[in-house]
């Protein structure tokens, strides 16, 4: 891995320079842009000391490969990169119930920079995903996610089915969100220490994930719409589990 990263757009680089100042190395400006928010920005870079270097549009896009940057590029020092290694002390660092969200086989960035926007809100302590078939932590992801990439640890596993088993022995219970359960959401408890296993934007959870799932659950629909975005998905488990915490 790049011991350097790229975070582009101003909203993830703001969050970036508030939370975590000493990781940015530097700043690629767009030329002609002076805005206000820019200027605070760049006020707030100045303020740790971060060189900042005014470009032409061209280099932007080159450099974030024609994504929306919004006129400004981070190089950054990698973040914490945490493996399957580090989650035993992930784990027994959290104080009271855990809550962790895996995400089965998510390889839209945005679907899962919105993921992780929606677990930083809920004060998830973890977010777990699979090394195959699913999208890792990209500069897209980090926009989306508008600051979340940096303070919410994400692994990616090798084999997600045994990290389920390993949590189940850590008796923590896996909820996992399937349209065909015979239970809604809002039947379960969600009070304890819980992992809620969220599938893929087209074909939900695979079979060997769904089967190591304690309990399968759904959002009660009452319109003609089938499913949910994963993202949207994400955020009504999340926070029906935090509406049942706070009610304890």
């Amino acid at each position: 891995m790049s011991e350097k990263s790229l975070v582009y757009g101003l909203h993830a680089v703001q969050a970036l320079l508030e939370t975590h100042p000493k990781r940015v190395i530097r700043l690629l400006v767009l030329k002609e842009r002076q805005d206000g928010k820019m200027q605070a920005l760049l006020e707030l870079a100045n303020t740790h000391q971060i060189p900042v270097e005014h470009v032409p549009r061209h280099e932007l896009d080159q450099r974030s490969q024609h994504e929306n940057h919004q006129g400004l590029i981070a190089f950054c020092r990698m973040t914490n990169h945490y493996t399957e290694k580090d989650l035993d002390a992930l784990l027994d660092a959290v104080s009271g119930p855990v809550l962790l969200l895996i995400l089965d086989g998510v390889q839209d960035p945005h679907n899962l920079g919105a993921c992780l926007r929606s677990a930083d809100a809920a004060g998830v302590h973890l977010v777990i995903a699979p090394k195959d078939k699913s999208v890792g932590m990209t500069p897209t992801v980090a926009k989306v996610a508008s600051g979340a990439a940096e303070t919410v640890p994400f692994i990616q596993v090798t084999n997600l089915a045994r990290t389920m088993r390993f949590l189940q022995e850590k008796n923590i219970w896996l909820y996992g969100a399937a349209a065909e359960a015979s239970d809604t959401l809002y039947e379960a408890d969600l009070t304890g220490s819980i992992a809620l296993v969220l599938g893929s934007e087209g074909t939900g959870l695979r079979r060997l994930t769904r089967e190591h799932c304690d309990r399968l659950l759904k959002i009660p629909m009452q319109g003609s719409v089938s499913s949910l975005n994963v993202s949207v998905t994400t955020g009504i488990f999340l926070f029906e589990a935090i509406r049942q915490r706070a009610s304890q």
